[in-house]
């Protein structure tokens, strides 16, 4: 019998731990996480979370920024409802005990690219896992929920294994739960669930330089469109302007933050360029400035770009940036007197599975939130430090409605056991090492900060034959969770690039040289 639980999460982050925490109190809950609970996006989020607590600022100013980031696509009521509903959210993560920086017995509020007002909660530059570790502490011991570590998501479970025909045209669609593979027991368990979250986050591993820990694979998205679900605007990956440029230094990041304390991009010889690209500098928005970078490397024929913040004062950075400070040295970099080597990076996926202003997305009973949702906020562009307060906003309005969803559902029966008869067990990881690789190299070529048609057409082509190759091994060999990561990459990977293909202008995250400008017409969502 597959094991029921009235809510299943797919994922350990921000949006999935403060669900079950809001949840918890009408049911059992059940985390799935693939490696520890800890290690999620939300564990590397260094900025902060953007909300309106200063009384200088106000709702407005904020609705404002996010709109004029999102470059037309940001839905006003989603951006909004999330601007004004953002201090109860915060005030909530000190209920529960996170411990933000304060100044003065006040929060000390950041300032960001693209904000016009200092509005960034922050524990200094280690926000992310602030958040992490006081969910994951206000989850500890509790009686209703449980997390099961080491454990991988495969499928959702929805008519389609109970023997019935789905379509991407049908309407009427449900998830039961999900195939979950246990990789310490080696067995795919089937678990049941009467409202299933996913909350996996983003899919920086497609590229070949991202900021995400490897975790960062598209499970979520991968599941949710084999299953039909909606999925949108996944042409707008976002690309951090400044990802510390060490082979040995993989996804660390270099914060907005840093350009927000008054931190200068230079050249090689010491040129402040960013103004030859916008009279906002280094606090334009991180769509502009990683574009900038990209272009200023391919004119000059450099590897990489500097960010100076030698001129600021050295207990405002030990005080603001102490990480990075940290980690930099570590790589003998002292950011106090060296210009620190960054270049622009994979970093946050603006599009994702459709999501209705309550997390509800295409299917029933499944439900969305984090960096794995597209809720209308980001449009074409984030807003820095908008997706923390996303993921908060969005947990606690899908959290209202599942406990309502449950109410009025019963548990599903007839759920068959995983079938893996036919396949075998192959020594094959050297195959599946390649494709990754080839796959990552394919999109940072072709499908990067700057498009094309003809690098589409190609990364088309290319990802064809790399999916044809892992479909077919996946077929024939047991699960592993090295090759389904390659599978839902692939997948995403076809999503984005079609989504790009189906783009005929340039708006926000996606740039293209055939269509160098915004077109009103093209002004709406792509829905794969």
């Amino acid at each position: 019998m597959p094991d029921k639980y009235d809510f299943l999460i797919l994922g350990s982050g921000g949006a999935g731990l403060s669900f079950a925490l809001r949840v918890a109190r009408y049911g059992t809950v059940a985390i799935i996480t693939k490696k520890d609970s800890a290690e999620s996006n939300t564990n590397y989020a260094q900025g902060g979370l953007a909300s309106v607590l200063d009384q200088q600022d106000r709702f407005e100013d904020h609705i404002n920024d996010t709109i004029i980031a999102g470059a037309g696509l940001c839905h006003p009521d989603v951006v909004k409802m999330v601007v004004h509903e953002g201090p109860d959210v915060v005030r909530e993560l000190l209920d529960w005990g996170a411990q933000f920086s304060s100044k003065d017995g006040m929060l000390d509020l950041g300032r960001e690219g693209g904000h016009s007002r200092n509005r960034i909660v922050h524990a200094a530059d280690r926000t992310g896992k602030e958040i992490e570790q006081t969910l994951l502490t206000a989850i500890d011991d509790h009686p209703n929920i449980r997390i099961f570590e080491h454990h991988f998501a495969l499928e959702l479970i929805t008519e389609h294994h109970l023997g019935r025909k789905v379509t991407r045209r049908e309407s009427d669609i449900s998830c039961y739960g999900a195939y979950v593979f246990n990789t310490r027991s080696d067995k795919v368990e089937a678990i049941c669930a009467k409202a299933t979250l996913i909350a996996t986050g983003g899919v920086g591993e497609a590229y070949l330089h991202s900021t995400n820990p490897s975790i960062a694979t598209g499970d979520g998205i991968a599941m949710a469109y084999r299953a039909k679900a909606r999925v949108a605007n996944m042409e707008f990956m976002q690309f951090h302007p400044t990802s510390l440029n060490i082979p040995e230094a993989s996804s660390f990041l270099i914060s907005e933050a840093v350009r927000g304390k008054g931190g200068i991009l230079r050249d090689r010889n010491g040129k402040a360029f960013m103004k030859d690209y916008d009279e906002r500098a280094e606090l334009a928005p991180r769509d502009i400035v990683a574009r900038s970078i990209d272009d200023y490397l391919k004119k000059t024929g450099d590897s990489t770009v500097y960010l100076d913040v030698t001129h600021i004062d050295n207990n405002i950075l030990s005080e603001s940036f102490p990480h990075i400070m940290e980690t930099c040295r570590t790589f003998g970099i002292d950011i106090a007197a060296d210009w620190i080597p960054v270049v622009p990076a994979a970093h946050y996926l603006c599009g994702g599975v459709l999501t209705d202003i309550d997390g509800r997305t295409s299917i029933h009973g499944l439900f969305c939130a984090g960096e794995a949702a597209c809720t209308g906020l980001h449009g074409a562009n984030r807003l820095a430090s908008n997706s923390l307060l996303e993921a908060m906003v969005f947990s606690k309005r899908a959290a209202v409605k599942a406990a309502e969803y449950i109410a009025d559902t019963h548990w599903i029966t007839g759920v068959p056991e995983w079938d893996d008869t036919g396949t075998v067990n192959m020594e094959e990881a050297i195959l599946i090492y390649h494709n990754k690789q080839e796959l990552q190299q394919v999109m940072w070529n072709y499908v990067g900060i700057v498009r094309s048609n003809l690098r589409l057409e190609r990364a088309f082509r290319r990802t064809h034959l790399i999916y044809e190759e892992t479909e077919g091994f996946y077929q024939r060999t047991r699960i592993s969770v090295a090759l389904c990561e390659l599978r839902n990459l692939i997948a995403n990977a076809y999503i984005i690039i079609r989504s790009a293909m189906s783009r005929k202008e340039s708006r926000g995250l996606h740039y293209t040289t055939d269509y160098p400008l915004p077109v009103d017409e093209a002004r709406k969502d792509t829905i794969i």
